[in-house]
């Protein structure tokens, strides 16, 4: 399968960098997916869950608060405010990252029907993770 390449990018450094096969995002519009191939753009990130799949095929959710996300040349860059990676070895690491995530929603969500909706996503991500 086609890949293309991700970058995440917040104030703090990069969170994940790397081939991927699919990668589907919060956009402002709604959320979408990116393939190898598609059209060029540059659009709003609102708060929500980027899903990746990597070469690999191994699934990765990333929580992130807002940003901007640009595609051109098979790269997404995405470039966010803040980011919480769902990852981790252990049930206490992806417990760890679920309430950051959670912290991080909270900290600029407006509405309690967003965080409820992020908190599901989280919650369905990070359990497809540790099985």
């Amino acid at each position: 399968m086609d890949t293309l390449n991700l970058e995440v990018l917040t104030p703090n450094g990069s969170i994940f960098n790397g081939p991927v096969t699919t990668v589907t995002v919060p956009g402002e519009e709604g959320e979408f997916g990116v393939l190898s191939g598609h059209v060029a753009l540059t659009t709003l990130l609102k708060a929500g869950v980027i899903d990746i799949i990597q070469e690999s095929g191994k699934k990765e959710s990333i929580v992130v608060n807002w940003g901007v996300v640009q595609v051109a040349n098979n790269t997404v860059t995405v470039l966010v405010d803040g980011a919480v990676a769902i990852r981790g070895d252990s049930e206490s690491d992806i417990a760890k990252a679920l309430d950051e995530a959670k912290a991080l929603i909270s900290s600029v969500a407006d509405s309690h029907a967003m965080i409820a909706s992020v908190s599901a996503r989280v919650e369905s991500a990070a359990h497809s993770h540790m099985f």
